[in-house]
């Protein structure tokens, strides 16, 4: 159903994915025109023609069948505000930061001692040589090289952001929320949603690709094509928790 894009910010490498567009069915003319343009929308992601997609979204933008408040956002110009502006309207600028979450360093800590703690009762269990430790430790050096040389560590990420997901509530609602943030915020300034990954392994599946936590998909043509033309910076970056 074409490209996906990955972001953090504005936009970010193509990854695959596709997002079914479905509605709730309803008895009004309204809802059945709706839901046909949901499905018209589909088709045309399914084969690959986003510009017809996003050309039909756009054309019925506030009309009855459009999607219900799709670039509704009230957006104002874009400008650099000082610290001082910002507490006369009461914004506190540590809420513009990116949360910190030490969940997957502290079950990576966890991994780590409970490793070195299987050494230690293998090594008394089975009587290990110190050679033969020597050996096995040689072996994981050299998995661990091979990984962030080859994959930028991402098979260790991949490992971690797994464990996570299936250990940590806390980290995987963090993610969906995330993408959620994405998702919503793209919609209500008008650019299309498309689809999302909410994990690692999602990615790897789906994508055949490492080192992507996770990631929200848009139809960004209109806005890739002010990028290119030199009228908008954007930070390109992956989705990362």
């Amino acid at each position: 159903m074409g490209t996906l894009r990955y972001y953090t910010g504005l936009v970010s490498p193509p990854r695959t994915r596709f997002c079914s567009f479905r509605i709730v069915s309803s008895s009004s003319p309204v809802g059945i025109s709706r839901q046909q343009t949901l499905e018209q929308v589909d088709k045309e992601l399914a084969k690959g023609d986003e510009r017809a997609a996003l050309s039909l979204v756009k054309d019925l933008q506030g009309k009855p069948g459009g999607l219900r408040c799709f670039g509704a956002a009230r957006q104002v110009p874009q400008r650099l505000y000082t610290l001082d502006e910002l507490k006369l309207n009461g914004i506190e600028t540590a809420s513009l930061l990116s949360p910190v979450d030490a969940t997957l360093g502290s079950i990576e800590r966890n991994l780590q001692l409970a490793a070195a703690l299987g050494g230690i009762a293998a090594w008394n269990a089975f009587g290990f040589s110190p050679q033969q430790l020597f050996y096995f430790s040689l072996g994981l050096l050299f998995l661990w090289t091979f990984d962030a040389v080859s994959f930028n560590g991402g098979v260790g990420s991949l490992v971690l952001d797994t464990i996570g997901h299936t250990f940590s509530q806390k980290y995987h609602n963090r993610v969906i929320q995330h993408e959620a943030g994405h998702f919503l915020i793209a919609y209500l300034v008008g650019i299309l949603p498309k689809g999302y990954t909410l994990s690692s392994l999602e990615a790897l599946q789906k994508e055949g690709s490492l080192n992507v936590q996770a990631g929200t998909a848009f139809v960004d043509l209109e806005f890739l094509e002010e990028v290119n033309a030199g009228k908008v910076s954007a930070l390109v970056c992956y989705s990362t928790y």
